[in-house]
C-alpha cells in the first residue's frame, strides 16, 4: 500500500494523508495583507494533510521581501481567517511559516520605521527585488543589541498567539533558508561576543528561546521548526561539518525536550547521513522531509524510516491536486518560473487539474 496516501497520526498531527505542502514564498500579499486570491490557491491545494504557508512576518522588521504577508496586525490577523476557514474545509490542517528575514531584505521592502537587523553587521552579498526601485544590493544590517533580544522573541510569541486567533492548526519557526534564525546559527554571520554568540550552545539560543517562549503561550503541540543544515542559502558561508553537525544534534535534542510537533528538514545541500540519524535519534516527534522529492522518492522516504512526512513545494505550486494525479499515475504539471513571485493569478491559481 502507498503510504503516501495513508492517514497519518502521531500526537496533534491527526492529518488525512502523509503529504505536505511546503512553504512558499509566492508574494501575492499586496500591503503584506492576505487576501481573497491567496484564500483560492491554499484552497485548491487542500488535498495535503498538512499545508504549510508562505513565510510570514512577525514584526514589521521582518518583512524583508517584497508582498509577503504579515501576522502582527489585527487587521492581517483577521485576514488570515478565510483562508484557514478554506483550508479546513476542504479536510486539511494548516501551520503557519513565522519568518524573519533579518538581514535578507532591504529598506525598501519595509514599512516606514522598521529597520534591517541581524546579529551582526556582516552583509549578504548579492541582491534582492524590490516593487519600487528595482533590483537592490543588500545593504549593511543593524546588529540586534543584547537589550532587544527578549523584544524580538516576544514578537514570535504575539504573532504565534495572533496564528491561534486566525484558526491556524499551529505555527512553524523558519530556522532555515538563510534568515535570521539560521542567521544566528552560522558562526561566520553571527560574531556577538554575548550570550547569544560564541558556542554552538550560544548561537542555538535564539532558535530554542523563541520556540520554548511559543510553546508555553500556545502550547508545544502547535509548534513546528524548520531546518536546513549545511546550506548555504542567503549568503551563509559554510563551516566546519562537525561544529554543522554538533549544532543540529543539540537542536534535536533540545526540541525533543520541549515536546514539540514537529522538525522540518529542508534538504538544499547534501546533508551526511549520520547528521540525519542524529537528528532522528535526538528528536521522537515527527520529522517532514522536503526538497526534491518526486512521489517516487518520497514514497521511498517514508518506507526508509527518517522521514514520518514528506513535503513538496513545486509539485503543489504547480499541481493543486497532487494528491490525485499521485493516486491515479498521472503525469504532473510542470511550474512556471517566470511567475513564481509576480502579482495576480497568473501562475498561482490557473495551474490546471486533471
Amino acid at each position: 500500500m502507498n503510504k503516501l496516501l495513508m492517514p497519518y497520526h502521531k500526537g496533534a498531527l491527526q492529518l488525512k494523508n502523509h503529504l505536505v505542502m511546503a512553504p512558499m514564498t509566492r508574494s501575492r500579499a499586496i500591503n503584506n495583507l492576505p487576501n481573497e486570491l491567496m484564500a483560492a490557491y491554499y484552497a485548491q491545494r487542500s488535498g495535503a494533510g498538512l499545508i504549510i504557508t508562505e513565510g510570514t512576518a512577525p514584526s514589521p522588521d521582518a518583512l524583508g521581501y517584497s508582498r509577503i504577508p504579515g501576522i502582527f496586525s489585527k487587521e492581517q490577523t483577521n485576514a488570515w481567517k478565510e483562508i484557514t476557514a478554506a483550508v479546513h474545509a476542504g479536510g486539511s490542517r494548516i501551520f503557519l511559516q513565522l519568518m524573519h528575514t533579518g538581514r535578507i531584505g532591504h529598506p525598501a521592502n519595509l514599512p516606514a520605521g522598521a529597520r534591517l537587523v541581524g546579529p551582526s553587521t556582516i552583509k549578504a552579498e548579492g541582491e534582492i527585488w524590490t516593487d519600487t526601485l528595482g533590483q537592490q544590493p543588500y545593504p549593511t544590517p543593524e546588529m540586534l543589541k543584547t537589550a532587544e533580544i527578549p523584544s524580538l522573541i516576544a514578537e514570535f510569541v504575539n504573532a504565534a498567539k495572533n496564528a491561534v486567533e486566525a484558526g491556524f492548526d499551529g505555527v512553524e519557526l523558519h530556522g532555515a533558508n538563510g534568515y535570521l534564525v539560521e542567521q544566528f546559527l552560522n558562526p561566520h554571520v553571527n560574531n556577538r561576543n554575548d550570550e547569544w554568540g560564541g558556542s554552538i550552545a550560544n548561537r542555538a539560543k535564539l532558535a530554542i528561546s523563541i520556540v520554548s517562549a511559543m510553546a508555553a503561550a500556545i502550547g508545544a503541540e502547535k509548534i513546528g521548526i524548520r531546518f536546513s543544515p549545511y546550506s548555504t542559502l542567503g549568503d551563509l558561508p559554510a563551516y566546519g561539518e562537525q561544529v554543522v553537525h554538533d549544532t543540529y544534534a543539540l537542536l534535536a535534542k533540545e526540541m525533543n525536550k520541549l515536546n514539540i510537533a514537529y522538525v522540518h528538514v529542508g534538504v538544499s545541500a547534501a546533508i551526511p547521513a549520520r547528521t540525519l540519524d542524529a537528528i532522528r535519534a535526538g528528536f521522537e516527534g515527527t520529522i517532514i522531509l522536503c526538497n526534491g522529492l518526486t512521489p517516487e522518492t518520497a514514497e521511498a522516504a517514508l518506507q526508509a524510516g527518517f522521514a514520518d512526512l514528506v513535503a513538496f513545494g513545486r509539485a503543489f505550486l504547480a499541481n493543486p491536486d497532487l494528491e490525485k494525479r499521485i493516486a491515479e499515475g498521472a503525469a504532473l504539471n510542470q511550474p512556471d518560473y517566470n511567475t513564481l513571485y509576480t502579482p495576480g493569478p497568473v501562475g498561482y491559481t490557473d495551474y490546471a487539474s486533471l
